[in-house]
This record gives structure tokens, sequence and C-alpha cells, in this order.
């Protein structure tokens, strides 16, 4: 029998990092995961990246491990470049103006597990099981009983459900979720290009939807994240290599040059869901299992890591019985609200810049330019974008 203050179940970058900000609180935790150990990545570039925000980077500095992340393969982008193709409107960013460094790093997510595992094997009282399922979940008033597949029983004050978007946890419990269904599929794939990218995260919103460029390690190298309608998603796997990189560096409306295409491309459905309730009983939601958004702005990881930093400070100073309702309302209440508004801002930004409407061009045009023509609401959006 495996006892433990918390059990995470989902050994993703979210869950990990809860998973290691606990132990480092001297919290004894067990993360369970039906996948593999993360070895260390192969040279190839992975499909999946995230653009860290400097709060997620701070998070991830405290925790230990952005040395290791930085050690084996991240890209910080200095610049962000905004367009709308159809009008006039673009919007530009640089850390200078901002008196930063840098507004974030482009990380392999795979990367960000490693580095989270590697450091949590420091901790005796963190408990890692890889290629490990659970046959059942039962709670009390104060455990959760958790059975392996094996038979072996787990107990813990605290069940955190970290299995994702189709999380299995929130289904056998009943907690509603919103859905909406955004009638996009994202393409990804690694994209080399004649021009470098001068460490620039870019994005121009297309009649069909935004398409990102973000950079990597290598300077003409770039991960892509092409957000368009389920029939032009296909038209765009089906084409060869030849047409695909024709059709890239027409989006980007040449930009950085001829494209070149250096992965396999694929493609998932893009997907709103907010769970209507994040708590029941002993037993709570985080990351993706809580929400999901449209990828446009790059906040999918981020309000992850950003639902872990606030759970961990919770744990770390609570006083009297551990995980206790009130401290898990606190959670509920506090992250809900933040996850609302940016659901909700991504909801605007997709609506205002789909189609090919004249006023809405119009609208889109001024807009960008207020924006980058005025100081005080440049550094509004600014912020956002940094993940302030």
């Amino acid at each position: 029998m495996k006892q433990a203050q918390v059990c995470v179940v989902g050994g993703g970058c979210v869950g990990l990092t809860l998973a290691l900000g606990l132990a480092k609180a001297n919290i004894s935790v067990v993360v369970i995961d039906a996948a593999a150990k993360q070895m260390l990545p192969e040279a190839d570039y992975a499909l999946r990246v995230s653009a860290l925000s400097l709060a997620s980077q701070a998070l991830l500095e405290s925790l230990n491990v952005w040395p290791e992340i930085i050690a084996q393969r991240a890209c910080a982008y200095t610049h962000m470049d905004v367009r709308d193709q159809d009008s006039f409107g673009k919007i530009a960013f640089n850390s200078a103006e901002l008196d930063l460094p840098q507004l974030g790093h482009i990380v392999e997510n795979d990367i960000i597990r490693y580095a989270l595992i590697k450091e949590l094997e420091n901790y005796s009282h963190a408990t890692l099981m890889f290629a490990t399922r659970y046959q059942q979940i039962h709670q009390s008033d104060s455990d959760v009983f958790i059975t392996l597949d094996s038979g072996e029983p787990v107990i813990a004050k605290l069940l955190v459900a970290a299995d994702g978007a189709n999380s299995a946890i929130r289904k056998q419990f009943n907690l509603p979720i919103t859905f909406k269904d955004y009638d996009h599929n994202a393409i990804v794939a690694t994209v080399k290009t004649a021009e470098p990218h001068n460490y620039t995260a870019r994005q121009v919103f297309l009649p069909s939807g935004p398409l990102a460029f973000l950079p990597l390690p290598d300077s003409n190298t770039h991960s892509i994240v092409w957000s368009t309608s389920p029939e032009h998603c296909q038209q765009l796997l089906a084409m060869d290599n030849a047409d695909f990189n024709k059709a890239v560096m027409a989006a980007l409306d040449g930009q950085c040059g001829l494209c070149e295409v250096q992965s396999e491309r694929a493609a998932f459905p893009l997907k709103m869901r907010y769970a209507q309730k994040w708590v029941e009983g002993k037993v709570v939601l985080i990351g993706d299992a809580a929400h999901t958004i449209h990828p446009l702005a790059g906040l999918g990881m981020n309000l992850g890591l950003k639902d872990a930093a606030y759970l961990i400070e919770l744990l770390s100073s609570q006083q009297g019985e551990f995980a206790n309702e009130r401290l898990l309302r606190d959670y509920e209440r506090t992250r809900k609200l933040d996850a609302q508004k940016h659901i909700a801002m991504m909801q605007g930004l997709k609506e205002l810049f789909a189609g090919t409407n004249p006023l809405k061009k119009f609208v889109r045009g001024v807009g960008l330019t207020m924006v980058d023509n005025v100081a005080p609401i440049k550094q509004l959006f600014a912020k956002q974008a940094l993940g302030k």
C-alpha cells in the first residue's frame, strides 16, 4: 500500500509541476501516469511546443528545473509580430521597449516534462509511477482510495486530476463541462525558412484562422501551428511537401522567405472545455482537465501552470485539516475566474478575426493600429502576453 498526502493522476507538464512544488514544500505526493517515463528528447524537434510566459518561467525557476530546460533546448523570443492578412492592421512588441531580456521562450513539451521528472527524482517523498493505470477511485469524507491495475492500493488525502482534456476522472465524478467546438483543427509541423527568425514569434490572422510561426533554437527553424477549418486542414494534410511549403509561405506573406517542412504534419481538433465544477469532495481538477482554450495566443500551458502554482501556494501555507473544503473552494473560485476571462477573450478574438466582412476588417485594422500606437494600451496587451 502506498500512502501520500496528494495523489496526482496525470504526468504531463502541469501535473508534474504541481507534484514538484508540493514535494519541495515537504508534502508527500504520488504521481500515476499511463504514459512511459519521459526520456531525454531526441535530436529532432518534437511537434508539440509551448510558448512559456515570463510568469511560467519564474515558476519553473523557483522549482529549479529551468536550468535543465535551458541546457537541453529552448528559444527565447524577443519580438512579437501580429498582423491581419486581410486588413492594414498589425501590432509589434519587443523586449527592449519593455525593459526585459526577452518576452518568453518556446520550449518543447517533452523537454519540460523531462526536466520536471529529473528534479522530482531527487525527492524521497515523491513517488513516480509511469506506465501505470488505475482501476477504481473511491473517496470518503477524509481520504481518496485508488486501486491500480496491479491491485495495489494508493491512499491520499487529496486526488488531483491532471489527466487531460478528456479527463476520465472528471467523467467518473460527473463534473459537468461547458463545451464548444471551435470548428478548427490545428496543424503542427517544424519548418525551415530561407530567412532567419531573428527571435521573433509571428502570428498572422487569415480569413480561415490564425497561423503562428514560433522560433526554435536553430536560427532558421520554426514550429508552426496553423488553425483552420477541418476541410482546409484535410487539404493541407493531403498536399505533398512542395505544395505545402508554398501554402505556408503564402499564408505568412513571405515574411521569412522560402519554407521547407522538416517533419511530419499532425493535426488535432480544437475544442473549448470548461468544467463548471472543479472540486468534488477530495477530488480537484487542474490544467486541461479543467479547461481547454484556443491556441491562438499560446495560453493553454501557461493557464495550467498558473493552476498548479496557486494550488501549491494554498497547500503549502495552509493551517489545520489538509486540503480542507475552504481551501479547495478558494482554489476553484480563483482559478475559474482567470480561466473564464481568458476563454472569453480568445472567443472574442477568434470571432473578430474570422471571415472577410468589410466592417470587421476595418475594425480589426483600426484596433490593431490603435494598440500599436497608443503606449498605455500596448503595455496592457504586452502584460497579457507576458502572463502578468
